[in-house]
């Protein structure tokens, strides 16, 4: 007879139907209460979007790393993401460099949004939408 194989809610950990908790994070397995309790809660940790199928804030992750890349000294991805106070900053320092200093302020700009563009384009869905849009992370 097989061996009954029960995932665990919270961690998604295989466990047989005889544990009472799970191997890896110590749910109960057997209490329905608590069983339904941390599948809402891990609902919440990720909302997909019912009728694409993707996360909420991941559809930015492209275009702004795009514009982090090509255009990143004007601060486009800034104001893309929501940050406008920074987008200001570094219009004004490329602005500011490109007139009086020689283009070298332009420069360090320029490589700045290169840098962050490559950053949101090699992040998981999930992680741009953690890092960039719930939890405001302003700079790389």
């Amino acid at each position: 007879m097989a061996t009954k194989i029960v995932k665990c809610p919270n961690c998604s950990v295989e466990n047989t139907a005889l544990e009472n908790y799970c191997r890896s994070c110590g749910t109960t397995l057997n209490d329905p209460f608590q069983n339904q309790q941390a599948y809402q809660n891990q609902q919440m940790q990720q909302p997909y979007n019912q009728n694409t199928g993707q996360i909420p804030g991941a559809d930015k992750k492209l275009p702004a790393g795009i514009l982090g890349i090509l255009l990143g000294g004007l601060g486009i991805h800034k104001f893309m993401l929501g940050y406008q106070n920074e987008g200001i900053i570094m219009l004004v320092i490329w602005l500011v460099g490109a007139v009086l200093l020689c283009g070298i302020p332009s420069m360090v700009v320029s490589i700045i949004g290169i840098v962050e563009g490559i950053m949101y384009l090699t992040k998981s869905d999930e992680e741009f939408v953690n890092t960039y849009i719930n939890n405001k992370k302003p700079w790389f």
